[in-house]
This record gives structure tokens, C-alpha cells and sequence, in this order.
């Protein structure tokens, strides 16, 4: 599959989750939000996985181990097994075994998660830049993790020692709103060391090789929420990828993004993997989708007609992304927006 601006979402004729044969599913603000599932996943998923549909589950968060992530999953009625679950901690410690020797001791700076996967790899976690580490490691560590760890990391950094993140999201939803993530807690260190890490999580390559190399998927969806995350990653990995509004993104930044960050489908959430997606398609100097038109003004994007919200918002992208090209739309939207209720 080869890349190319994308200027607007696509339609499809048949459900997704017919027309791909592996959902490679974020988790956080799309499966569910801190500890509890979002409207409609448990559901959803169960039905694209009685129709043939393989569901596995891909993570940044490096702090629960897969076995942890399944149990969970499992608990809120979506019966999972550790295999089915890929997370940025298996990147990562799959990228230092390629460059450190086998046996070899790695500085921890993180969770359960990392410790799990790099003895899986034949590495031996440790807590202290004077147990002689080949590498440090950092992923999320969760909310009790003590700012002595950073200092940790810095001590062994600054003697020399590669440093590797799993991933450097800024942010993470949580049950109570969006909490710092992993790549708050890699700025610190980076500012106290002013050297930059590997990173493997995504948007970056050894996390999707990761994914594929564990799932073997063939014809893999990428089902997300995050646009510089599940988005760009799946651009970067050539696949197709469908957005869901349940988590960080909302209608302005999706009119927003910039080719790397744009979709191949919309929707509101995981119910869009079970049927098909409409066509937006010209119509005249603008977009029309549903019983909406949208059309790109000298200062701002214009919106007509009436219908599913969705639609309007998929005829805005449309105009909004051929209207950028390979840039990002700066047109005001606000109005646009507020007719969708959006």
C-alpha cells in the first residue's frame, strides 16, 4: 500500500470489520477510560470477533504486563488472551536485546510491564545506575512513581549508558480526566541529561513491526484515538486506520491534521467497525456527505443541508484537507463545528 495526501475519509461499501482481517485496537480512550469500558466497545468487539475478525490490543502504556492487560479486558467482558495483547514495553526491550548483548543488565525506570518484557527477551532488569547497566530503560511508571527514578536515569545517562523509551506520549486519559503520560516523565530526564532516547512505541516502526510480528495480520486495521499516535503510526506503517472520537481528539484538530494525521475512516466509536462507511464524494466547489455540504471559504470552512452529525463532520474533512493539501488547515471552524454540535 502506498502513501498519499489523503483528502478526505474514505466510504466503504462493506463493514469493516469484514473487510480487514485483524483490528489493531489502542486501548485508553478507545476500549476504555481508567478502569471502566466505553459505550458500546464490549459490544462491538464482540460481534467483529463472532464475525472472523481477529482483535488484538495495542498499548503505549508500558506499566501493565499483557497478562495484566488481558485479565482486565476479560473482567469487563471482552475475553482476551496475553497473546492478544502488544504494548510499547515488548518494543522497546525487543529493540535493546538488537543492540546489547544477551544477559545484559538494563536500568529500570518504570513499571511491571518493562520488567516482564525484557526478561522475556533474555535481559535482567535493575533498579540502580551502580549495578552496572548496558542500557536504561523508561516507560510509564504510573502515578506512584517516585521522582528519585528520574535522578536514577540521569546518573546512568550522564556516564555514558544509551538511554531507550517506550514512548513519549505527553499525555494519558484516565477514569478523572488527562493525566501526564511516559513522555512528561522523558523531559524531565531529558532535561536533566540533554541527551534524547530511543523511542520505540508508536508513532515509530518498531512498535507496528511489533504488532505485526506477534499478530501476523495481513490486512490490519488500526482502530484509534489519538492522531500523533494510532494515526501517524499507521501512516508510517502504510496500513489503514479508522479514528474514533471517544478519547483526546476532537473535530477541531481532525479538520486540523496534516497528512500523517489524517484517518482513512470517522466515527463516533467502535460500532464504526461494524458496518459500513458512507462516501464522500464532490459536489461542486465542495464535499458532500449525507445531506451535508461542506465547502472551504476564504477565512473559514462552510457547512449546508442537515443530517447525522458524522457526516457533516466526515464533508468538513474533505474540505478542509484538500483545502490544506500537505499542510494543516488553518480555516475557522468553529461555526461549522457548532452546527454538528461537535
Amino acid at each position: 500500500m502506498s502513501q498519499r495526501v489523503r483528502t478526505s475519509p474514505d466510504g466503504s461499501d462493506r463493514a469493516l470489520s469484514e473487510a480487514y482481517d485483524t483490528a489493531l485496537l489502542d486501548l485508553d480512550g478507545v476500549v476504555y477510560a481508567g478502569g471502566s469500558a466505553i459505550a458500546h466497545a464490549v459490544e462491538s468487539l464482540a460481534t467483529a470477533r463472532a464475525g472472523g475478525m481477529h482483535l488484538a490490543y495495542v498499548t503505549n502504556n508500558a506499566l501493565r504486563t499483557p497478562d495484566a492487560v488481558a485479565e482486565h479486558l476479560t473482567e469487563l467482558g471482552i475475553p482476551t488472551g496475553a497473546a492478544d495483547v502488544i504494548t510499547s514495553a515488548q518494543a522497546v526491550a525487543r529493540l535493546i536485546s538488537e543492540q546489547v548483548p544477551a544477559g545484559s543488565r538494563i536500568l529500570v525506570i518504570g513499571g511491571e510491564g518493562l520488567r516482564v518484557a525484557l526478561r522475556e527477551r533474555g535481559l535482567e532488569p535493575v533498579e540502580s545506575a551502580d549495578d552496572d547497566p548496558a542500557a536504561v530503560v523508561q516507560g510509564y511508571g504510573g502515578p506512584e512513581l517516585q521522582w528519585s527514578r528520574f535522578a536514577e536515569a540521569s546518573y546512568a545517562i550522564a556516564r555514558g549508558v544509551p538511554w531507550f523509551a517506550s514512548n513519549t506520549d505527553l499525555t494519558i486519559p484516565s477514569g478523572r480526566g488527562i493525566a501526564p503520560g511516559n513522555g512528561a516523565a522523558v523531559q524531565v530526564v531529558r532535561i536533566a541529561t540533554g541527551a534524547d532516547p530511543q523511542v520505540a512505541g508508536k508513532p515509530l516502526p518498531p512498535m507496528h513491526r511489533e504488532t505485526i510480528l506477534r499478530t501476523g495480520a495481513e490486512r490490519p486495521l488500526v482502530v484509534g484515538d489519538r492522531l500523533d499516535t494510532d494515526i501517524e503510526g499507521a501512516f508510517n506503517g502504510e496500513v489503514d486506520s479508522l479514528l474514533v472520537l471517544t478519547g483526546v481528539t476532537d473535530g477541531a484538530q481532525l479538520l486540523a491534521a496534516p497528512p500523517q494525521h489524517r484517518p482513512t475512516y470517522v466515527d463516533a466509536d467502535l460500532r464504526g467497525m461494524l458496518g459500513g462507511q458512507p462516501e464522500v464524494a464532490a459536489a461542486g466547489d465542495g464535499f458532500r456527505c449525507g445531506g451535508w455540504t461542506a465547502t472551504a471559504g476564504s477565512a473559514a470552512l462552510e457547512l449546508a443541508g442537515e443530517g447525522e452529525p458524522l457526516d457533516g463532520l466526515r464533508a468538513l474533512c474533505a474540505a478542509a484537507w484538500t483545502a490544506a493539501g500537505e499542510g494543516g488547515c488553518e480555516l475557522d471552524a468553529e461555526k461549522a463545528l457548532a452546527r454538528l454540535g461537535l
